[in-house]
């Protein structure tokens, strides 16, 4: 929450800014919405229930940045976030997805995170642990008794003293003079050491998972009834654990797993995902303009596309969805649709739906400067990518600024020629500008190249002679 409070519209747009060239209406939309998130937080319960969040639809062509905003617009803010296409989904009656395992896939998310970040702080007390028992593994009976219990602090995995294999260890013969917590402790040195990595042991291995009595919930479809099942079936046979011989540097991955699997309290942790997935979750559905009835059309496909929006309606309205994990209130999810919208419009989306997202906004098709910018100004640009990809064989590639602007021409002239695919068409460019350095790089160690205005005409004669042909031809 303090880190959602510090995300300003101004920083939030600041550092969209950095991955995303442009769309400042699209940028401003989305800044606003996360903002309006944290301020209805503070806002005391009777109010909070009524204030729903405002629901995005962006129109404009494919490659323009749609999904990149939102997806990097969630790993600022940390919340669950899931994008999905439209056209995976039927609607009911028909096989095939239905729009609720939308909710199911983001609760699977949030559960997925808040598990890691608690792990996180766990892992001290994790390795602690891993190094007692891969010490009872390599000095079985060496633990000292618990008095009250009888048993040492820890039960040692295993009957029987486990089998370790390996080379001799320095001091291992001549330590019977010794007490077992002395001949402990030196181990104990060694194994901090990284001396005994190589040693085989037998390690046990159990999966522990979220409670069994969530393993039916959601099974509303036969994929979800087939996961449901499969749980089952881990649950009866997996209820015994595993022996495996390892050696102690996999043994201990394998422990630290394990251990922090038993630590994470899979309750809070649901409550917690539960929390995150309702208040800060957001949706984003694309190619949704694929489910639009065109026109006047109606029957065949159209049926099935208004059925799925029908479908969509009530998780955008806000319903609750039953999980594995326990019922999700979908009310204050954050939901943005996206789409081309270059064959249908948004009016021919059932009105229900379109009054459920209330703000739209056009993003502009791309132009010559803005791949300019897009080759040099982001923090991932597409040029830093290759160059560093290629540092890895020893050939380190510059680009020319003349070069730069005949690539940008390029992309923008051939979009405008061909089908405006927007960015992408500067991946395209680039893998046919670098092929021959790409596919021979391992042979070019130590070289230096300098990609020119010159070498761009050359490695993409074929678009620059389709160019000027094109203007004698009607």
């Amino acid at each position: 929450m303090k880190e959602l409070e510090a995300l300003t519209p101004k920083a939030i747009v600041a550092e969209l800014d950095r991955y995303i060239i442009g769309q400042q209406r699209a940028k401003r939309a989305v800044a606003i919405a996360l903002r309006n998130r944290s301020r209805r937080i503070k806002l005391a319960p009777e109010i909070r229930e009524d204030i729903a969040p405002k629901n995005i639809l962006m129109i404009g062509p494919t490659g323009v940045g749609k999904t990149e905003i939102a997806r990097r617009l969630a790993k600022l803010s940390g919340a669950p976030f899931l994008k999905v296409e439209a056209t995976k989904y039927t609607e009911v009656g028909y096989v095939g997805r239905d729009v609720e395992s939308m909710i199911r896939d983001l609760m699977a998310v949030g559960y997925a995170m808040v598990k890691s970040e608690t792990q996180a702080g766990l892992r001290g007390e994790a390795e602690r642990r891993a190094e007692e028992i891969l010490l009872d593994l390599l000095l079985p009976g060496t633990r000292e008794r618990n008095p009250a219990s009888g048993r040492g602090p820890s039960a040692v995995p295993g009957d029987a003293a486990p089998a370790i294999t390996g080379p001799a260890i320095p001091g291992q013969a001549d330590s019977g003079g010794e007490g077992p917590a002395s001949t402990r402790e030196k181990f104990r040195a060694m194994l901090r050491e990284g001396k005994l990595e190589d040693r085989v042991v037998e390690v046990q291995v159990q999966r522990q998972g979220p409670p069994s009595f969530e393993v039916f919930a959601g099974a509303s479809n036969l994929e979800d009834l087939e996961m449901s099942v499969a749980n089952i079936t881990n649950m009866i046979a997996g209820g015994r654990p595993k022996r495996k011989q390892a050696t102690v540097r996999d043994a201990r991955g394998i422990i630290i797993a394990e251990q922090l699997d038993k630590l994470v309290d899979h309750e809070k942790t649901v409550e917690e995902a539960r929390r995150r997935v309702e208040e800060l979750g957001i949706v984003f559905i694309d190619e949704i303009d694929k489910i639009a009835s065109r026109g006047e059309r109606a029957g065949g496909q159209d049926v099935s596309r208004e059925g799925v929006q029908r479908d969509i309606l009530p998780i955008v309205e806000g319903s609750k969805v039953t999980t594995k994990l326990g019922v999700v209130d979908t009310t204050h999810i954050l939901f943005i649709a996206a789409g081309a919208f270059n064959v249908s419009k948004p009016s021919d989306l059932i009105p229900e739906l379109q009054g459920r997202f209330p703000l739209r906004v056009e993003l502009e098709s791309l132009h010559a400067e803005d791949f300019r910018r897009i080759l040099l100004e982001p923090k991932n640009a597409l040029t830093r990518q290759y160059a560093e990809l290629l540092a890895t064989e020893g050939v380190n590639i510059s680009f020319s600024d003349e070069a730069i602007e005949r690539m940008s021409f390029l992309a923008a002239e051939v979009n405008s020629r061909m089908e405006n695919i927007g960015a992408r068409r500067l991946h395209t460019i680039m893998e046919a500008l670098l092929e021959d350095i790409s596919f021979n790089a391992s042979e070019m160690g130590g070289q230096s190249i300098e990609i020119t205005r010159e070498y761009v005409d050359e490695r993409l004669k074929d678009v620059v002679q389709d160019q000027d042909l094109s203007r004698y031809i009607l």
